[in-house]
């Protein structure tokens, strides 16, 4: 197959377990950044497993998720958030006896951090994502069982409604059909990126085609990636919840920490370069990525550059699905999805004075241009 590799440029930023445009450090230092496809997912296995090096327990992963489940909009840090929730109702909290009552509670999508003991009403326990049954051999044998970059905090009886099904596609809130779980627009996301650490993480037991829909499409390269996790990993960003469950995760200096990172949310595009499929969230424009299997946008110019009266133009044949701008240090300046062309051209307007990086992605291609703003 004909390889087109695209290189995003700049320097990068190195802060302690955080993103800010750049790889967390000193977690991802030394890392190879230019291997792509197969070689970049075999690298990052190697990181992923070299780095847990804290095994939790499977009563110690139920206390990790008070921390890291836990609401960011809460600023008490009572309420965890619920996978596969959607009702914004929640259940008043009385006592480690009394967690409340609520007709609609399998649907909330916020508990308090204590409710989690029995199958009473307004209850929350631990759900396996990568389901326990599913694995091969089931994942209840080895330290898979309570990695909690796969388990999460849901409603026991949502959990119990998921039971062992596999994923499949859908859209609205998360639903049940058959023997096949949608786990709702929300969420979506979150479950494509920690299929994909399983993956990493376990190899041949967790294999995203095990845990996925059988018989739809799979990635070009790998015949166990399925197609439908790459497509939510990209529709579906990474949020701030994900973002701190992982930083938590990471840092060994907290009591409940694995050690080890998902690097899917530490950069969604990270799959798009080892699997290829449609183009996800390139969260460090300030690092080299290379892409292979995934062309670059042919003969797409941006200009006048430097930019004239704060705009440019950017001319492709090719329909953009976003056009997005960074500054150097990797903040998100202006993003324009689905942009409007007249004549093959775009105009992007009210640029700013800088040095930035304008990043064009079509459904299966992405280049990255750098242009001035005088």
């Amino acid at each position: 197959m004909k390889k087109n590799f695209t290189l995003l440029f700049l320097a990068v930023i190195s802060l302690a377990f955080s993103q800010a445009g750049a790889p967390a450090a000193p977690y991802y230092n030394g890392f190879n950044w230019t291997l792509t496809g197969m070689s970049l997912k075999n690298a990052l296995t190697t990181k992923v497993i070299s780095a847990h090096t804290n095994f939790l327990t499977y009563a110690e992963a139920e206390n990790a998720l008070r921390y890291t489940d836990l609401d960011p909009t809460d600023v008490t840090n009572t309420n965890l958030l619920l996978l596969y929730g959607f009702s914004n109702n929640i259940c008043t909290y009385v006592s480690e006896t009394d967690f409340g009552t609520s007709a609609d509670d399998n649907d909330h999508r916020r508990r308090n951090k204590n409710a989690d003991s029995g199958d009473q009403n307004c209850a929350w326990n631990r759900e396996h994502t990568y389901a326990r049954a599913l694995g091969t051999p089931n994942i209840d044998t080895n330290e898979a069982d309570a990695d909690v970059h796969h388990v999460r905090a849901s409603d026991v009886a949502r959990n119990g409604m998921r039971d062992n099904d596999r994923f499949f596609d859908g859209s609205g809130n998360s639903f049940e059909s058959g023997i096949l779980w949608y786990p709702g627009d929300e969420w979506k996301g979150d479950v494509a990126r920690m299929m994909m650490y399983m993956y990493l993480r376990y190899g041949s037991q967790c294999l995203p085609t095990g845990v996925a829909q059988t018989g739809i499409a799979t990635a070009a390269n790998d015949s166990n990636m399925v197609q439908l996790f790459l497509e939510w990993n990209a529709e579906d960003p990474v949020s701030v919840y994900e973002d701190r469950r992982n930083t938590y995760l990471g840092n060994t200096a907290n009591t409940y920490a694995q050690g080890n990172r998902n690097p899917f949310i530490d950069n969604p595009y990270l799959a798009t370069v080892i699997w290829g499929g449609p183009a996800a969230e390139n969260r460090w424009p300030t690092v080299i990525l290379s892409t292979e299997d995934f062309a670059s946008i042919e003969n797409a110019s941006v200009y006048p550059n430097p930019a004239i009266n704060n705009e440019v133009y950017v001319s492709t044949a090719t329909e953009l699905k976003s056009i997005v701008l960074y500054n150097i240090n990797g903040q998100i300046i202006q993003e324009i999805k689905n942009p409007s062309k007249v004549n093959d051209v775009y105009k992007v307007s009210d640029l700013p004075k800088g040095f930035y990086l304008i990043q064009l992605a079509t459904e299966n291609a992405s280049t990255t241009k750098k242009i001035i703003v005088n």
